[in-house]
């Protein structure tokens, strides 16, 4: 099997529900760019994934992706992969971009072997428990009202991303501990917002309200930093989200003792074989990899490794609006077409286009 043609296509959709981070953070754009990418075979089977900054993405998929892969067998995935990490050494790709190609061809694979992905990859689960993991809103008392519709929806677990104010922010995490009661599990994201000093507050506050994970409070640049913080609380620390370097770099988290757990997701860790590379990583060590992020492709990767518990799902707006995959009980059920499951018209892309290749 050869990959004959590389095409690219850059679409550009109003934003449909406007949200906000924590200072210091754009939140969402008046318009989403996109930019798919497609594989074509000599076997008549497609490859597709998604990339985020289509314009970018556009440009890295011509100038250097799309004349490495023409002319490859698209079932040599580690071999592929290395070759993206060694033009990554030149271009320094964006870390959104590391893993376009791995994903498309991976759809390619499942597909040839008439597989979902996620039994391709191993195949641990057919459906994963998901929690809700919020925007950031504007007041406590609209925090407790999202709490309260998501509970109504069924989920038993939610993560905060609040204000990045490391005591605002403690004290909303325990007024919300307060107001759901014990039962429910809560994490809270920090985004990178917060130094040292603050991080260890909140984690505190943390620890005292019961939460389940405190995820990414300083930027990951700093390995010593998050050993420091591991060091100094109990509740788990969970680190490696957006630290380049894949695996490589988890590595030294986990051996630093810089990570109580870590992340994994084939958007920031060079695609599913990069994330799974992470994952079993992580259980060599009897951590937890939690997969980061929502998308069809982090829900084959859920289903698919044993030491991760949750799928991660944006809510948006008040009236909180949910992802359609999310069903009964706040679970989601695993994909049953080959490959990962796009369904894309090819015309209806072609039309939209905005720029292709």
């Amino acid at each position: 099997m050869k990959i004959i043609a590389v095409h690219a296509y850059t679409v550009r959709n109003k934003t449909a529900v406007p949200f906000v981070w924590r200072k210091g953070l754009p939140g969402s754009d008046e318009f989403n760019e996109q930019t798919w990418l497609r594989l074509v075979t000599d076997a008549g089977i497609e490859g597709w994934s998604c990339a985020v900054r289509g314009p970018i993405a556009l440009d890295l998929i011509e100038r250097r992706l799309k004349p490495m892969l023409l002319g490859k067998n698209p079932l040599m995935k580690e071999l592929i992969w290395h070759e993206v990490w060694e033009l990554d050494r030149i271009e320094e790709f964006p870390i959104y971009m590391m893993g376009v190609v791995d994903a498309a061809l991976w759809d390619i694979t499942a597909k040839a072997a008439n597989l979902p992905l996620y039994q391709l990859l191993g195949g641990y689960r057919d459906s994963i428990e998901a929690y809700a993991s919020t925007v950031t809103y504007s007041t406590t008392e609209e925090f407790l009202d999202v709490a309260d519709q998501c509970l109504a929806r069924g989920f038993k677990a939610i993560k905060l991303h609040a204000w990045g104010d490391a005591r605002k922010d403690a004290a909303l995490c325990q007024a919300l501990r307060k107001h759901v009661g014990p039962d429910i599990a809560l994490m809270y994201d920090g985004s990178a917002g917060f130094d040292p000093y603050e991080s260890l507050y909140l984690g505190r506050a943390l620890e005292e309200a019961d939460y389940l994970w405190y995820e990414e409070p300083m930027r990951e640049f700093s390995i010593n930093a998050y050993r420091r913080l591991c060091e100094q609380l109990d509740i788990p620390v969970l680190a490696a989200e957006t630290s380049d370097g894949c695996h490589y770099n988890v590595a030294d988290f986990i051996a630093q003792g810089a990570a109580d757990m870590v992340r994994t997701s084939w958007f920031y860790k060079g695609g599913l074989t990069g994330a799974l590379r992470v994952a079993h990583l992580a259980d060599s060590f009897q951590l937890s990899a939690e997969v980061h992020g929502m998308g069809v492709e982090n829900v084959h990767l859920c289903l698919a490794i044993k030491n991760n518990h949750y799928y991660e799902t944006l809510v948006m707006g008040n009236p909180v609006q949910f992802e359609a995959r999310i069903g009964p009980h706040a679970h989601v059920r695993a994909p049953e077409a080959p490959g990962l499951g796009y369904d894309v018209d090819v015309k209806t892309v072609e039309k939209i286009a905005v720029a292709k290749l």
